[in-house]
């Protein structure tokens, strides 16, 4: 990896666009993913022989060896000061860095029109959409967001629907406990970012994980009536998606739930101003839809449903 030249080629983060054609693919051990706060680490240990870091984005802690040019990983893979310095300065992106020198994490999707970047935090990391973060990093961190959500309608048994993948978090927690989840992402680039996150990458490996790409308000037809036992609704702001927030959503989430099913429906904040308006208007849909015991629940930022016997149709 040191051949990229002394001088350590891709100082500025627009020199490094061009290696934006890298194969996220690769799953193992041939790149390490940055962000300013492990990058941030190994400069405060400049002058140092080694420094204990993490070469994935805080999920592990490895070690890296120091030397006047820059730091050099177990797996081999080299990064130099100056891209240090300039993975340092930027705050809302994650980096990966391999034999090629380092690029952003950040594709433009062909499908939505929109720029998706993995966005750092200082656990894991989620996911910038055309400026909208898709996680609460306000004193909460992206995995105990997804906690929450996943605790609001717990026990997560039997068959599971998440009908906004992102990262892929909610699946894989509700995946310890389910028999079975179905993920459905409408952007293939969600994908790509999700290879590219190594808190993520589980995901293609879990047995009992089904990843579906397309329109969830198109593929919930496809899905028989009573299907699953609990449902995680987590889409998108409304400015991005508000056929997922009509009642004509909600009646086909209510059709494919189990009788006394649970469903978890991310609204945002409830007390925020945008929250006050949201919430009666899904509140008032959802029963609308035939569901049961819609209530708030303000430490998840959602509202949770039941479908009871006597709501069947």
């Amino acid at each position: 990896a040191k051949s990229r030249g002394q001088d350590g080629g891709n100082q500025d983060e627009s020199a490094c666009r061009h290696h934006l054609s890298i194969d996220f693919r690769r799953k193992r051990m041939s790149f390490i993913t940055l962000a300013h706060y492990q990058a941030r680490e190994l400069l405060r240990s400049r002058g140092k022989s080694s420094c204990e870091t993490s070469a994935d984005l805080g999920k592990t802690r490895s070690r890296a060896i120091l030397s006047e040019e820059g730091a050099e990983f177990e797996n081999g893979v080299f990064v130099h000061w100056d891209e240090l310095e300039m993975i340092a300065g930027s705050t809302n992106k994650c980096f990966q860095v391999d034999e090629k020198g380092v690029a952003p994490i950040q594709l433009f999707s062909e499908t939505t029109r929109l720029m998706r970047t993995l966005y750092p935090t200082a656990g894991a990391p989620t996911t910038l959409v055309s400026g909208i973060l898709m996680h609460r990093i306000k004193e909460i961190d992206p995995m105990e967001d997804t906690r929450r959500k996943i605790a609001a309608i717990a026990p997560v048994t039997g068959n599971v629907l998440d009908t906004a993948t992102g990262l892929g978090y909610t699946a894989l927690l509700a995946a310890k406990t389910a028999a079975h989840v179905i993920t459905i992402e409408i952007d293939p680039a969600a994908h790509e970012i999700m290879r590219a996150n190594p808190w993520s990458l589980e995901i293609f490996e879990k047995p009992n994980v089904e990843l579906l790409i397309g329109d969830v308000f198109e593929l919930i037809d496809q899905f028989e009536s009573d299907r699953f036992s609990r449902i995680i609704h987590d889409p998108p702001t409304a400015a991005l998606a508000g056929e997922l927030y009509s009642g004509e959503f909600y009646r086909k989430l209510h059709r494919v739930l189990q009788h006394k099913g649970r469903m978890f429906h991310y609204v945002g904040d409830p007390n925020s101003a945008h929250g006050r308006k949201m919430v009666p208007g899904v509140i008032r849909r959802l029963k609308e839809a035939g569901f049961s015991k819609v209530q708030r629940d303000d430490a998840a930022f959602g509202v949770t449903a039941y479908k009871l016997p006597e709501f069947r149709r």
